[in-house]
């Protein structure tokens, strides 16, 4: 969930080296380590920018914006030619709710892949930062000019504002349906940017598709709504991009209050790259994003930061004109 490889999936099945052999080995694993780190320093350094951190604004340089656009398009994802049009649109009042008509929990508990869908995207950062191709998730939700998305804080802003981001919705199999996107703005609170607090790992970003002037994304992908006082608990699913997977995952079960300001919904297997993914329920209602306690979660358990005040506030002043 974190935007890093599980160390434990890396070393899954390797034989641990004997003998003198192990001196020499570990030498040269340690060079080559620390050069890798520099390198990665130097990858993060690039795409870093300090914006107003105090108020945790920052606004894209609409070049290097569409540099980040190029970046994804130049063999890492492929668009269609024929951009969806507003009547091809996901509608979120047609058969949205089909998930919730006889709800169920997911049996077993265990993320599973799921059909792309045109709202829910994955966040792209090319550029030799360390990261995969993807390395979060996140969801278009309703906003009066129709270009917003909410992810995980911690997605956009660590040591900086990430400056090569890019979001492809409804993204499968290496191809972006609805275009690819980039920022405007990013707003997180300013209690994250001063000390990574885990309850407010929640941002809001504004995007524009480049070389389509006036498009809005709503129209194009369909919106969810965000809630700011849902009752707990209640059933709900998440959904995510893992790091090295080409197309979603998603799990249901019920999400229940962990403690003041966090959700939490007990799934396994939904791995790093999910986080910044939607945790809805009801019609198109999202409640969280995988973020928040423990970066997201840990094997057996989801967290998202809980819609409520501080999340209504940052909302309304990510969409003022």
């Amino acid at each position: 969930m974190v935007d890093e490889v599980d160390e434990r999936e890396r070393q899954r099945g390797r034989a641990a080296p004997r003998g003198s052999v192990v001196v020499g080995l570990l030498c040269t694993v340690v060079l080559a380590g620390i050069g890798y780190v520099a390198w990665e320093l130097r990858g993060i350094a690039a795409n870093r920018a300090d914006g107003d951190v105090a108020q945790g604004v920052y606004q894209q340089d609409p070049e290097r914006a569409d540099k980040t656009a190029a970046s994804v398009l130049d063999g890492i994802v492929r668009e269609v030619t024929e951009p969806p049009t507003d009547d091809k649109a996901f509608d979120p009042g047609s058969g949205a709710d089909w998930r919730y008509a006889g709800w169920q929990p997911s049996d077993p508990l265990e993320a599973r892949p799921a059909p792309a869908e045109p709202a829910v995207g994955a966040l792209f950062s090319p550029g030799g930062d360390g990261d995969p191709d993807h390395h979060c998730s996140a969801v278009v939700v309703h906003s009066p000019r129709g270009d917003l998305i909410v992810t995980a804080a911690h997605c956009v802003y660590g040591g900086g504002f990430r400056t090569n981001l890019a979001f492809a919705p409804g993204y499968r199999d290496g191809v972006a349906p609805y275009g690819i996107w980039v920022p405007t703005r990013i707003d997180v609170d300013p209690r994250w940017t001063r000390d990574q607090d885990p309850d407010h790992d929640v941002a809001l970003v504004r995007l524009r598709r480049p070389g389509y002037p006036g498009q809005r994304l709503e129209d194009v992908t369909g919106s969810l709504t965000m809630d700011f006082g849902t009752e707990l608990p209640a059933p709900a699913r998440l959904m995510g991009y893992p790091n090295y997977a080409e197309q979603p995952l998603e799990c249901r079960n019920t999400a229940v209050q962990a403690g003041p300001t966090q959700v939490r919904l007990d799934c396994a297997d939904v791995p790093n790259g999910t986080s910044g993914g939607p945790v809805t329920t009801g019609r198109s209602t999202l409640i969280g994003v995988i973020g928040g306690r423990d970066g997201g979660g840990d094997e057996e358990t989801s967290y998202s930061v809980r819609f409520g005040d501080g999340v209504r506030a940052l909302y309304e002043r990510s969409t003022k004109p």
